[in-house]
This record gives structure tokens, sequence and C-alpha cells, in this order.
């Protein structure tokens, strides 16, 4: 196989995995080879083992990172500070894309940047959703009130009222109230439930704050 071949094949897919050649008729060992010597050579990007996309100039699509997070780890989707950076819930701009898992914490430095994995129960997978992230790509990313809420139960203390001031809430009104109290209860967690009183603490200064400025 030529370099043009593969291009052909992948048409305007931003990602492809190695499954995807082993189809062909060609050995698995010189699929591997060619991989590696395409990577070498700057005409592929490598992302994982066996995830790749075509570097610049050859990218009909640059992959979105979170397309890549989820792809990085099947079963994980985007959540915690990167969506609510997402949202414009917290003023940070958060250069990591931070996802969850059941399949344990990890993190890799990638060509679409830093992907930070944090592992939770399997049960509590739950409460995320697929968007359109850039034109003709989509990833699975957490509701909002789920980003929120996945980030305090992983986070030691992060129902102490301290804590949820230091994140800076913003633009709360994108919140629902009903959703993230229907979630937290269904996650099961005591210190949920009482950071969603203190959340709706908070919300209650904005509003307050806002009708004085």
């Amino acid at each position: 196989m030529v370099f043009a071949e593969l291009l052909k094949l992948i048409g305007r897919e931003p990602l492809f995995e190695t499954g995807f050649l082993l189809a062909g008729p060609e050995k698995p060992s010189y699929i591997h080879r060619q991989l590696a010597e395409w990577v070498d050579a700057g005409k592929l990007l490598q992302f994982r083992r066996g995830l790749y996309a075509p570097a610049p100039p050859y990218q009909k699509a640059v992959p979105h990172p979170f397309l890549v997070a989820n792809r990085m780890v099947p079963g994980s989707y985007v959540s915690l500070q990167a969506v609510l950076d997402y949202y414009g819930l917290i003023p940070e701009y958060v250069p990591a894309v931070t996802s969850v898992t059941s399949r344990g914490s990890r993190r890799w430095v990638t060509p679409a940047g830093q992907m930070i994995y944090r592992a939770i129960r399997r049960d509590l997978i739950f409460g995320y959703e697929r968007i359109s992230v850039a034109p003709e790509q989509s990833a699975f990313v957490a509701l909002p009130e789920k980003a929120l809420l996945d980030l305090i139960y992983l986070q030691p203390g992060g129902d102490e009222r301290d804590y949820l001031e230091s994140l800076r809430l913003q633009n709360l009104e994108r919140i629902d109230p009903l959703k993230l109290a229907e979630l937290a209860e269904r996650m099961r967690k005591p210190k949920l439930s009482r950071a969603v009183r203190i959340i709706a603490d908070l919300k209650q200064v904005e509003q307050e704050l806002y009708e004085v400025l």
C-alpha cells in the first residue's frame, strides 16, 4: 500500500484505527511496519497504539480533542473541568481534556493535547450525551450537571462550601436545578446532595449580584 491509497481509504475520517486496514490482503506485520514508517516520516500522527490521523498537510479534517478523548479510551466520556469550561461554567481555560471511565485512571500527552482520565464506578457511567463538536464530528460529553457532580464526587471535600466557591462557578442559569438534583439522587452519595444545596445558594447569590449590577 502506498500513502495515497491510505488517504483514499480514510476519506474525511479524522481518525482511524489499525483494524480498519487489517481487513485487506496485506499481512498485519506489513501494515504495522508501514504505519510506523509513516509516523517516523511525519505523514501520520499517532495518538496511542493503533490510533492514528493524517498529519498536516494531509489532513482533510482536524480531529477535535473531545473526539480524540473518546477514541483513546472506549467507553469514556468527557466530563469534569473540560465540560465546565466548554459550557462557560468556570472562568479558567482548561488545557487538558478530562474524562471519566470505569477502566482506571490514566493520562496521555497526544498530538491533540493532554488527555486525563479519572476512574469512577461502572454504575455511575451515565448522564452524558452525544453532541456535535466539529463539522461531521461528534463526541460523548457529560451534561453540564453531571460534569459538575462527577467533579464533586471525585474531589475529596468536594461538597465543602470553600471548595465550591473556589471553582468560581458562573452562568449558573445554564444548570438545570431539577436535573442536578435528579442526577445527584441517582448517584446515591450524601456529599452530592449537600453540594446541590450549596450550589443552589451560590446560584441565588449570583442572581442577586446580577440584579444589583
